[in-house]
């Protein structure tokens, strides 16, 4: 198979993306040309030496771009991404859109003219650490009368070399606030239990933080057999992300950062040592499975829209 891509923004993640295309494709016997589409040129020191001959093309949005894509990847800020989904719609056959897909509920799908016969799939990569693979093959998830859920940790330290309060997390109008920043946790909490018939949810801003977005987001899911608390918070000097299940006869605490499993405190003896470019290339390899009809799209823009509704709290 050969591919056309394009990739619209230029930030961490579609670098990554960048970073792993060309050895996913490999993989895969498949081959790519991928251009980037940006507001802007980027400079020559944007792009790594190691990625630029996979480079095709380089486009402004005031250029003709090409209508015949097969793959247009949306990594641009949250915000931007309904307007960029409707911009580009009409030039590709199928999209990759990053996570969230976006900053709001109050989105009619309708006005984005998608192509019922093309793939629609939104970011989810956490579902394929393999802790999480491993998790939603076992029995014992259907025992689990009791989940508590952390992900704490503290913004400015995200990235170090910039300046926390100028990021989009920190925006709430830019789709920042830890309730859709960390939508990761609702994503592979729904993957792994489906999702509650009753939520609470209570968010606000707390700390000192120099931001006008929510630092923390307290949630409690209850489910027809469990019942599932959720923490979320950008406060943190200790990073925590954390799954606790609890069975009539067992406890089982996930580490998602240290890659570690225990049952009554026992580790598990398997090792689930990965780097984050592991789980994300697994991601795109499912998404072209996905594209080659291989596996269904278990991420689809109505599903990704019901997590983000549920990150605010809305059962839909």
């Amino acid at each position: 198979m050969h591919y056309k891509i394009g990739i619209v923004g230029l930030g961490s993640i579609g670098k990554r993306h960048l970073r792993n295309l060309p050895s996913v494709a490999a993989q895969r016997h498949s081959s790519i040309e991928i251009d980037l589409i940006r507001s802007r040129p980027p400079q020559k020191s944007e792009i790594e030496k190691t990625i630029d001959t996979h480079i095709h093309r380089v486009y402004s949005l005031h250029d003709t771009i090409p209508h015949d894509y097969d793959v247009i990847f949306i990594t641009n800020p949250t915000y931007k991404h309904f307007a960029t989904i409707k911009k580009f719609v009409s030039h590709t056959k199928h999209m990759f859109i990053e996570k969230p897909i976006f900053h709001h509920t109050q989105i009619s799908i309708d006005e984005l003219n998608l192509n019922p016969s093309s793939t629609y799939y939104i970011a989810c990569p956490l579902r394929y650490t393999q802790i999480i693979q491993y998790l939603v093959k076992q029995e014992f998830l259907h025992d689990v009368i009791s989940a508590r859920v952390i992900c704490s940790s503290y913004l400015p330290s995200w990235r170090p070399d910039v300046d926390y309060r100028t990021i989009y997390s920190a925006h709430k109008s830019e789709g920042g606030g830890v309730s859709l920043d960390l939508i990761h946790e609702w994503d592979y909490l729904t993957y792994l239990f489906g999702f509650p018939e009753k939520i609470d949810y209570l968010s606000g801003k707390y700390s000192s933080l120099e931001i006008d977005s929510e630092d923390i987001a307290v949630y409690i899911a209850q489910y027809k057999n469990l019942l599932l608390e959720l923490h979320l918070d950008y406060f943190s000097h200790i990073p925590r992300r954390m799954i606790e299940l609890y069975t009539d006869s067992d406890f089982i605490s996930i580490d998602l950062l240290n890659n570690e499993i225990r049952k009554n405190n026992v580790p598990f003896t398997y090792d689930f040592t990965e780097e984050r470019d592991d789980y994300q290339r697994a991601e795109l390899d499912h998404f072209f499975d996905i594209l080659e009809g291989k596996v269904p799209n278990d991420n689809s823009v109505s599903r990704a829209l019901k997590t983000v509704n549920l990150a605010m709290g809305v059962i839909s």
